[in-house]
Parts: C-alpha cells; structure tokens; sequence
C-alpha cells in the first residue's frame, strides 16, 4: 500500500518544524543532513502542489452564459514522488 502524502498545509508545517530544529542546533550533523533531505523532498512536493494549483487557476474559462468553469488539471502527483 502506498504511503500517504502530505497536504500542502501538512507539509508546509513539517517544513517549518524542520526549519526550527536545525536553526536551534541541537541535533547532530548526521541527523541535520537527515533533516535536511527530508525537508528537500517536501518543498518539491510543495512545489508540484503548487505548480498543479497554478495550472487550474490558469484553466479557468467563460462559459457562453458569463460563469467561470475550471478544466481539470493534468493529474502532477506522479511527479511529485519522484
């Protein structure tokens, strides 16, 4: 079974917390780096989030009668994972 990603709000949340460990240096240098990695893999998952965002927000159009309607995205989780 596959393991549960983060929401955007879930990870931005790690990402600080991981932020604050580091910068207050209490862990080692192994568990920093550590640290460190795991923070990278979420601001890319971030950033794929956001990217999916944008691309939805930019597929907004008018219909004949004047209302917006959103056009699915491209599915971008896959590539979050990577």
């Amino acid at each position: 079974m596959a393991e549960k990603q983060p929401t955007f709000e879930e990870a931005l949340r790690s990402l600080e917390q991981i932020t604050e460990e580091i910068e207050r240096a209490e862990i080692g240098l192994e568990e920093s780096i550590a640290k460190y990695e795991q923070g990278m893999k979420l601001v890319k998952r971030c950033r794929a989030m956001l990217d999916k965002a944008e691309q939805r927000i930019a597929k907004l159009s008018a219909t004949d009668d004047g209302t917006l309607s959103a056009q699915p995205a491209p599915d971008l989780d896959a590539s979050a994972d990577e």
